[in-house]
């Protein structure tokens, strides 16, 4: 039998994996402002690190918080040169996984933002360069279930990853499982990238991966799109362990 959102939410949320997925039955108004860290639960934390060809490139820093309006994910990726160029990032979503604002700031070594907002029954992107910069707008036939996966923010993959359990995984003698080697569709958006794609979730079962504090017996995962794929290790907590983004050296593993 396949899981209902709601059911699957509440099995996350007893192992403390709830941000995405979701608990209550209608959908929260739009914020006027940003959520604060405080009036929240904060359910994932901790730090990646981004490795290319085996060398160190840079940090990303992450929160996720269930809020009584949905879940707030709060991001900031550093590289390691000196001085570090940094960006953050903060998506805000409704119960059900929605987007109600996605925000991107680039602190250093240029001053930029950007927006993601709905806008009616679509999306729309608002951003500007320099503090003086001309305000532009993108809209995008995407509605607000779309994923948001913008460059440089890995934990964004986590939160798809539970959207994918709740849309295809159902419940047996007590534990979420997962029909193998089945794909499924979602909507994505790359606000720093101005850009949308179909983007294709598999389960490929467990493996076991050799890790910093030793060998795991992980879930593997893999998303893919035309121009990428990224395969995904996480521990029974449902939290990503290690990231590997195929044909370009680069893996992202957690501290």
């Amino acid at each position: 039998m396949k899981l209902s959102y709601r059911l699957l939410a509440f099995m996350m949320a007893l192992i403390g994996c709830i941000a995405a997925l979701g608990l209550a039955a209608s959908a929260a108004p739009l914020p006027k402002e940003k959520e604060k860290e405080h009036e929240g639960t904060k359910i994932d934390s901790g730090s990646f690190g981004v490795y290319q060809n085996g060398h160190r490139v840079g940090t990303e820093t992450f929160s996720i918080y269930q809020t009584g309006n949905g879940s707030v994910i709060q991001s900031e990726f550093k590289t390691a040169n000196t001085p570090p160029d940094l960006q953050t990032s903060e998506l805000q979503l409704t119960a059900q996984g929605d987007i109600r604002r996605y925000q991107w700031t680039e602190v250093s070594p240029e001053q930029a933002e950007s927006e993601v907002t709905p806008d009616n029954e679509f999306l729309m992107q608002r951003w500007r360069s320099g503090p003086q910069g001309k305000e532009q707008e993108q809209p995008y036939l995407l509605t607000v279930s779309t994923s948001i996966l913008d460059d440089y923010f890995f934990i964004q993959r986590e939160v798809l990853v539970w959207k994918f359990l709740a849309a295809a995984c159902k419940q047996d003698k007590g534990q979420v499982q997962c029909p193998v080697k089945q794909r499924t569709r979602f909507a994505t958006m790359n606000p720093h990238g101005h850009s949308s794609a179909a983007l294709s979730a598999e389960f490929l079962g467990r493996e076991k991966v050799a890790l910093k504090n030793g060998p795991q017996d992980l879930l593997k995962l893999e998303l893919q799109t035309e121009t990428a794929t990224w395969q995904l290790w996480l521990d029974d907590q449902f939290k990503v362990m290690k990231i590997s983004i195929v044909g370009e050296n680069t893996e992202v593993e957690r501290d």
